[in-house]
């Protein structure tokens, strides 16, 4: 009977402790993820990095690009506002710019040296550093899908050419032909190139860029990073360049940053530029713009040029780039802006 007596005491504390401690309230306890303070809405894009045209763009192109570094902007930021995650805006952002043949990545994409168009993308996750790349693919209308299939629905980081085509189909993605990707300014750019090759001349200096990417924070605090890009014209032998290469052309991780690159992508592998900007960060306590501006700096004394957009869990961020121009635009609750010409870095924060 006294066993009974004082179980029954026993069970009797536990509810009491429960009751005081909350386990058994109708209002459950929060979760530091949830009592923290909202993260600030903010996406970054970028549309390529390179030199002017001689006498400065004309007119209208140059409003084409406001409107379509707009559009990507606003679909990424429309992501955010109605809860989506940074993975999501900066997939869909990234979309827009495919299917825009102004930009070197999908419709757009430049031609290798033999005539084809092959496209490289990659996407990374700042919440677990997932992520997912393909690189050489020629019938995939958006890379930037087929890379968030290979995260999302295989085991692999990166898949190339034939075998990330036939993964691309066997999960519903769009295949289409190859004279898809083909536009006569594209092409234009090749004959150009190739004429310069057979000369022994310089390539010409759209050669390296025009690759398309954009980083991401939501409401939840987490950031994310995407990349892709028709590549180098006049490209040869299999060239794949550093927008498909995780911690060279995109990184993500909620400990620091998220990062997409644009530029001569050598250079940007040798300097694994991405990730090294998160180091800074990281480990070096850097602020995001300081951190952007040595991997750049550090870049253009290796001989490349390009540049990067960057930014941080706290939703402070940073253009930072080594050539005349780079499309560029940033999105938060406060602003929306969209730059093209001069080399003066922009950072800032979404609060």
């Amino acid at each position: 009977m006294a066993l009974v007596n004082a179980t029954i005491a026993f069970v009797g504390l536990l509810i009491i402790y429960g009751c005081q401690t909350g386990t058994h309230s109708t209002s459950p306890l929060r979760s530091p993820e949830q009592t923290k303070r909202p993260a600030s809405l903010t996406i970054l894009i970028h549309g390529g990095a390179g030199s002017l045209p001689a006498g400065g763009m004309a007119e209208k192109d140059e409003a084409a690009y406001r409107a379509a570094l707009g559009l990507a902007l606003d679909t990424g930021y429309n992501i955010l506002s109605d809860g989506g995650s940074a993975l999501d805006a900066v997939q869909a952002a990234i979309v827009t710019m495919e299917d825009n043949p102004l930009f070197n990545a999908g419709k757009g994409a430049v031609f290798t040296a033999e005539g084809r168009n092959e496209l490289d993308s990659s996407l990374m996750d700042g919440r677990d550093r997932n992520a997912g790349a393909v690189t050489g693919v020629t019938t995939i209308r958006n890379p930037i899908l087929a890379a968030r299939a290979v995260m999302d629905q295989s085991p692999h980081v990166m898949m190339a050419r034939d075998g990330a085509e036939a993964f691309a189909k066997a999960k519903g993605l769009e295949i289409v032909s190859p004279d898809y990707f083909y536009t006569e300014k594209r092409w234009q750019q090749l004959q150009k190139a190739r004429a310069a090759a057979k000369a022994k001349a310089a390539l010409p200096a759209t050669s390296h860029f025009g690759t398309v990417g954009a980083v991401a924070l939501d409401a939840n605090g987490h950031i994310a990073a995407g990349t892709s890009t028709g590549g180098m014209t006049y490209k040869r032998y299999g060239r794949i360049g550093d927008s498909p290469i995780i911690g060279a052309g995109t990184y993500a991780s909620d400990l620091s940053c998220a990062v997409s690159a644009t530029g001569w992508g050598e250079f940007f592998i040798r300097g694994t530029a991405a990730r090294d900007i998160c180091a800074r960060v990281q480990w070096a306590g850097a602020d995001i713009q300081q951190a952007a501006d040595q991997v750049i700096a550090d870049l253009k004394n290796m001989g490349g040029t390009g540049g990067v957009l960057a930014l941080t869990p706290k939703g402070t961020y940073a253009f930072s780039f080594s050539t005349q121009m780079m499309f560029r635009g940033v999105r938060t609750a406060q602003r929306k802006d969209v730059y093209i010409e001069n080399n003066d870095n922009q950072s800032g924060t979404g609060e």
